[in-house]
């Protein structure tokens, strides 16, 4: 998990350089293009099998993270990198509020308080960016984590199903290139060149092997443990985003972020 929040972290790198070439509905197309190619040709490789009877949740869960994922592209490009990891991170709050709306589940008193906690951390972290110019990208990043956390718990039906941890990475990347070429026939289409195909081979690898470390992690590892250190992708992008850029995170907004962080830790511990 390490690992994976590091690339995940990457993969917002490459997503504000791309940002600079392509736009959010190419560099999403190109990202889980290149990871459905990938996956496909390892099953294929392994001779795995295709059909599931499951594809009405595969469907579901790809709408719904394809356009969380674009969303959370569109964000990475217009806000600063930690600002916008941390927005797409608040979707285990939503998972937990949505499993008490839509699934009856009732929370531990710690998850409430997480996600009382969460929701002021989202306050205080979106209050500078709603009085700026870039009020709309902030809500965009809090859309993709609501929505992270919708398609979630279509993930958590495929695990409860019996579906292979493959087949749901597969069907994921293939119905968001599908998605995004549908989309990308209403846009232009930016060409690709010596110059910027090495940010898109950076943003499709490093995405892909976040996701197959990330499930891994969370195959053979403790769920809570994976689920707790895959906040350090928060860190890595803070880092990053000071190395690269300079940006200054102001007081509150470190405590904002820092409030999100435990919310989603404590929204986990059920």
């Amino acid at each position: 998990m390490v690992v994976a929040a590091a690339l995940f972290a990457l993969m917002g790198l490459f997503v504000k350089l791309g940002a600079r070439h392509f736009s959010s509905t190419e560099l999403v197309f190109w990202r889980t293009l290149i990871g459905a190619v990938a996956l496909g040709g390892a099953a294929l490789w392994r001779r795995e099998r295709f059909p599931t009877p499951l594809l009405r949740y595969h469907l579901q869960r790809g709408v719904i993270g394809y356009v969380s994922l674009l969303l959370s592209f569109y964000a990475i490009a217009h806000l600063p990198l930690a600002t916008a990891t941390t927005l797409t991170y608040t979707s285990p709050m939503f998972l937990a509020l949505l499993s008490v709306l839509l699934l009856k589940e009732k929370l531990p008193s710690r998850a409430v308080a997480g996600l009382a906690l969460g929701f002021a951390g989202v306050a205080l972290l979106l209050r500078p960016t709603l009085s700026g110019e870039v009020w709309f990208a902030g809500l965009m990043g809090l859309a993709s984590g609501f929505l992270a956390g919708w398609s979630y718990l279509h993930v958590r039906e495929l695990g409860r199903q019996g579906e292979a941890e493959w087949r749901v990475v597969f069907y994921f990347a293939l119905i968001s290139t599908l998605g995004g070429l549908l989309l990308m026939l209403l846009e232009r289409w930016h060409p690709v060149t010596a110059d910027n195909v090495g940010l898109l081979l950076g943003l499709g690898v490093t995405a892909t092997l976040a996701q197959l470390a990330m499930t891994r992690a969370y195959k053979v590892g403790r769920k809570l443990t994976a689920a707790n250190l895959s906040y350090l992708t928060v860190v890595f992008s803070s880092l990053i985003g000071v190395w690269m850029w300079n940006d200054a995170l102001s007081p509150s907004s470190l405590l904002a972020m820092a409030l999100i962080v435990v919310s989603g830790m404590l929204a986990g511990r059920r």
